[in-house]
């Protein structure tokens, strides 16, 4: 699996594993649910999921690794088997996921 980041750009400047509420209103909340990531090498990244939303019909969910500042954008899919993330190929769709993440994000710093 490869990966397309977004910086959070929360500058907390602490770790999240340490302290799941940075109270810096990025979204990071206190009982942040959390998966594993693998990637092609073998790694496993331990992610919080920070949502899942809607883009043109189709569903991406946005992760913060545990140990990383970086917000991690996959197209999402429930099957029969569980949970599918499949990585986006193209920039467009990718400037498209993260120009909705961003506006979610600011529109949740308003509140």
């Amino acid at each position: 699996m490869s990966e397309k980041e977004l910086e959070c750009g929360c500058g907390c400047g602490h770790n999240h594993e340490e302290h799941s509420d940075c109270g810096c209103g990025c979204g990071h909340e206190e009982e942040m649910e959390t998966m594993f990531l693998t990637f092609d090498d073998d790694t496993e990244v331990e992610c919080g999921v920070l949502g899942v939303f809607d883009v043109d019909g189709k569903e991406y969910i946005a992760l913060l690794p545990i140990t990383d500042e970086t917000v991690l954008l996959y197209e999402y899919r429930e099957t029969e088997d569980g949970i599918e993330l499949d990585s986006i190929e193209s920039d467009e769709e990718f400037n498209k996921v993260s120009e909705v993440f961003n506006s979610l994000v600011d529109a949740e710093d308003e509140e």
